[in-house]
């Protein structure tokens, strides 16, 4: 039953947001994104697990509490602190599922993203001569 917050090593951000728009540099932005998204279900799965069993067990100590006489404050704190944590559990499995949607989506749009421009970009990698930029015959 640990309650340790972990610190991660990586920065805050799983891919650098800047303007670079080439087609290698998106579909690596949306693999970074889609990867972190992966791994962050993952351990949100785990601290659930953890706080769910973690209420369980609090309200098993309310009761015990309350079979061996203690005051009745301690018996309502910890009863208070055993609803906290299933209420906390519920929204971070609220959260999970919102993340592993979004991973869902992100591999979509990683794929999508390829099926629309990869062709493309294999086109304009392997000429010899220089192509015009997007949007120049837009005019």
């Amino acid at each position: 039953m640990s309650s340790e917050l972990v610190r991660r090593s990586g920065g805050a951000a799983p891919a650098k947001a800047d303007a670079d728009n080439r087609y290698k540099a998106v579909q690596a932005k949306m693999r970074k994104l889609a990867a972190a998204l992966d791994d962050a279900t993952l351990e949100l799965e785990s601290l659930w697990r953890s706080m769910r069993a973690n209420a369980a067990r609090t309200e098993e100590v309310s009761r015990d509490i309350a079979h061996a006489g203690l005051d009745a404050k301690f018996v309502d704190l910890t009863s208070n602190v055993a609803v906290t944590l299933g209420g906390a559990s519920v929204q971070l499995n609220k959260l999970h599922d919102t993340a592993q949607e979004t991973a869902t989506l992100t591999h979509k749009t990683r794929h999508t993203h390829y099926k629309l421009y990869g062709a493309l970009d294999n086109i304009r990698s392997n000429r010899r001569v220089k192509t015009p930029k997007p949007g120049f015959f837009n005019r």
